[in-house]
């Protein structure tokens, strides 16, 4: 190198580069989707119904009054939600609902750093930053956002449970959880692992928290029982507006029944045998692997299958695309990566050219997204399966892997 180069050609450290690059790009992504989009917001506000709840719960009105006949959103936490979320009406609309995007644009933040500290990476990666490219990349986090919403902090529970629950940290793993069954219990299915896992004590304050919470709040509200009574029954309609579920898919779309059902039933035989596979294969040897894919399996086909599903719970996927770092992730083929985009893409394909197109594709892209990502699990665990059957070492290896003890990750 002559002396000339040296000014020329400076050296810069292979490592710093990913961080030159992707720092800049992540900390625009934030600005642009917390200052402008969300601040702007959109037709659809889930923060208002929130706020006139908590006012009114506040001032001893009733909180469970709402028409359901209507298409706009609604209030739908039960009592021990709105004690949670009473806070928010303390200060005027506007300045509280910023206070809430910028709180939900840290959790966001912290949600990235868990995750990289979840799998291993220390936050000095460009790891790090380039998870908070990719969370403020998607329609989910755009629409948290956008919509403020409060599915943000359903995933720093998520997060903080997994963490906690591979450190054997039981009772505070059911701690975190817990608080997001208080407002909504989107994460309820991921009791099944608890179970399977046998952390017993794990249940004991995932089911406390909100149980605590719900007996304090019940008599401080001014119409608790409606919840019951009226709010309940609603959550568990399947209606055809702002719902990427089967049934919800195929009521707008017009699909036979019996298909629809023959899809719901598809699906969840794939989840059960992608959870034994997991569970009797993955479990002892990899618990991080297991539990981050079994997490995204049971809750991608409980959002398919159920009554309601909406395009931003795919954010609790994340975990499980994450897995993608690690060998024999269930996600390292192509056609995941397509469900990945349908479900958490942000681009829109609305068309002024091919309208109807474009309607159906825009429609179904978060219901195809999930279905083809459920697939394509099942089908890599499937052909792993068929291979260890062929070449005679299924049965070899579980008895071996049943004879260990499971062990705590830190």
């Amino acid at each position: 190198m002559t002396v000339v180069d040296r000014y020329l050609r400076p050296r810069v450290d292979p490592t710093r580069i990913g961080h030159l690059i992707l720092w800049p790009i992540s900390i625009m992504m934030v600005i642009h989707r917390s200052l402008i989009l969300a601040v702007n917001g959109a037709r659809t506000d889930d923060f208002t119904p929130v706020y006139n709840a908590a006012l009114a719960f506040l001032n001893q009105r009733a909180v469970y009054n709402e028409n359901y006949e209507t298409v706009d959103p609604h209030y739908l936490y039960p009592p021990s939600g709105t004690l949670l979320m009473s806070p928010l009406a303390i200060i005027d609309p506007q300045n509280s609902r910023w206070l809430f995007i910028a709180i939900s644009v840290v959790v966001l933040i912290v949600c990235a750093y868990l995750l990289t500290r979840l799998f291993g990476f220390d936050h000095r990666s460009w790891i790090f930053p380039a998870l908070i490219f990719a969370f403020f990349s998607t329609e989910t986090v755009a629409h948290t956002l956008i919509f403020t919403n409060f599915n943000a902090f359903v995933l720093l529970g998520m997060l903080a449970f997994m963490m906690l629950m591979l450190r054997r940290q039981d009772l505070w793993a059911g701690v975190a959880i817990g608080l997001t069954f208080a407002v909504k219990p989107i994460l309820a299915p991921l009791l099944l692992l608890v179970l399977l896992n046998r952390q017993w004590k794990i249940l004991i304050t995932a089911v406390g928290v909100p149980l605590v919470l719900n007996v304090l709040a019940w008599p401080l509200s001014n119409d608790p029982m409606d919840f019951v009574k009226r709010t309940s029954p609603y959550l568990f309609e399947s209606r055809d507006y702002y719902n990427s579920s089967i049934t919800g898919n195929g009521a707008y779309f017009g699909i036979d029944g019996w298909l629809v059902l023959l899809m719901r039933i598809a699906f969840a035989l794939m989840a059960v045998f992608s959870l034994w596979f997991l569970y009797r294969y993955y479990r002892r040897t990899d618990e991080l692997m297991w539990l981050a894919t079994s997490s995204g399996v049971l809750l991608g086909t409980f959002f398919l299958v159920g009554a309601l599903g909406q395009g931003y719970y795919s954010m609790m996927l994340f975990p499980l695309m994450m897995t993608v770092v690690r060998a024999g992730s269930a996600v390292r083929n192509w056609p995941a990566w397509l469900g990945a985009y349908g479900c958490l893409s942000f681009d829109v394909f609305y068309s002024k050219e091919w309208e109807p197109f474009g309607r159906y594709l825009e429609y179904g892209k978060v219901t195809w997204g999930w279905s083809l990502l459920m697939i394509a699990v099942f089908c890599s665990l499937l052909f792993r399966y068929l291979d260890m059957r062929r070449d005679g070492v299924l049965d070899a290896d579980a008895d071996k892997l049943d004879s260990r003890e499971p062990t705590a990750v830190a």
